[in-house]
């Protein structure tokens, strides 16, 4: 049976070009002076160093499934698809407007010619001022068989880590919330779900491991009869590996989180641990002591020749029967 390949990206900041006649003229008052020399050259550009990276994926096939957050609409993620251009690719985007004061939402880009996206959901985070939602998709494969993906983008650090961490652990809680409700719809304790995102969060922070219920040892989950996910960034830690660099520290914020069902197999579907990688072609890493990502960035710092503020992840799954 087939392996997929699956990643998860923070694109930095894809907006659509300012005074973009698809933006709402409150946004574009919040956005202010953010974007003005985000122009159709270069958001073109940026979408064009973005797809040189993609298209390298996966051996040179690029994803069967890809998760992204930090994109402004589907009119980029639809320039984002065009540019791809990877021959016997059918890609198709599940996307959903979301709350964001920013007007940043999290999407999926998948090919059609191995899934298809039966339904999906929206799940609010409860919080005083607007944020990300979680983004759930229902996969079914061409082997018939189910498979969940929950894309999150967590609210960030910049108010500080510790003043912001009641925000992120509300997003943790909602995340278990709904991973309980899934394993109660489908009827099963073994449903593969694959939660994916920026989590603004280290594997070993309280969002993630006492309100997300996410584990660092495989038989936590499989023997849980809770809702719980085993952390599969856990691993490079200890390799001084990062998905975003802060003041020259690496920092593992971008994880894969995979449930019970992923783990035993009893979904069809089954991680292949030794798979997981921070994706870091050497294009994308800076020069120097601290393999930083290179930066795209907005305003008045773009860096034509980088990408991203992240790195993206990889994991693949093995579909069993």
């Amino acid at each position: 049976m087939p392996d997929y390949y699956i990643a998860f990206w923070n694109l930095e900041n894809l907006f659509d070009i300012n005074n973009s006649p698809r933006r709402s003229d409150k946004l574009q008052r919040t956005l202010k002076s953010e974007l003005s020399k985000w122009t159709t050259p270069v958001l073109n550009r940026k979408i064009r160093q973005l797809a040189s990276i993609i298209r390298q994926m996966n051996q040179g096939r690029g994803p069967d499934i890809l998760g992204v957050c930090e994109v402004e609409n589907d009119y980029v993620l639809r320039l984002l698809l065009d540019t791809l251009n990877i021959p016997d690719r059918n890609y198709a985007i599940e996307h959903h407007d979301m709350s964001d004061k920013r007007g940043i939402d999290v999407a999926f880009i998948y090919d059609r010619n191995y899934f298809t996206a039966e339904a999906q959901f929206s799940h609010y985070i409860v919080k005083r001022s607007a944020t990300r939602d979680l983004f759930q998709v229902n996969f079914r494969s061409a082997g018939n068989n189910l498979l969940v993906l929950i894309g999150n983008h967590w609210p960030s650090r910049s108010a500080g880590q510790y003043s912001s961490e009641p925000y992120r652990i509300i997003a943790g809680e909602t995340l278990a919330y709904f991973h309980q409700r899934i394993r109660e719809t489908q009827g099963s304790n073994d449903v593969a779900v694959l939660a994916m995102g920026d989590f603004n969060d280290e594997p070993f922070s309280r969002s993630l491991v006492e309100y997300a219920l996410s584990e660092r040892i495989r038989a936590k989950v499989t023997r849980a009869r809770s809702p719980k996910f085993l952390n599969l960034m856990w691993p490079m830690l200890g390799k001084g590996i990062g998905t975003h660099y802060f003041n020259n520290r690496p920092n593992m914020l971008d994880q894969f989180l995979a449930s019970k069902g992923l783990l035993t197999g009893n979904s069809n579907f089954k991680v292949l641990f030794d798979s997981v990688e921070v994706v870091r072609f050497p294009e994308m890493v800076s020069k120097g002591a601290y393999p930083a990502p290179i930066r795209y960035g907005r305003g008045k710092s773009i860096e034509e020749n980088g990408y991203s503020d992240h790195f993206p992840i990889a994991v693949q799954i093995e579909e069993i029967s």
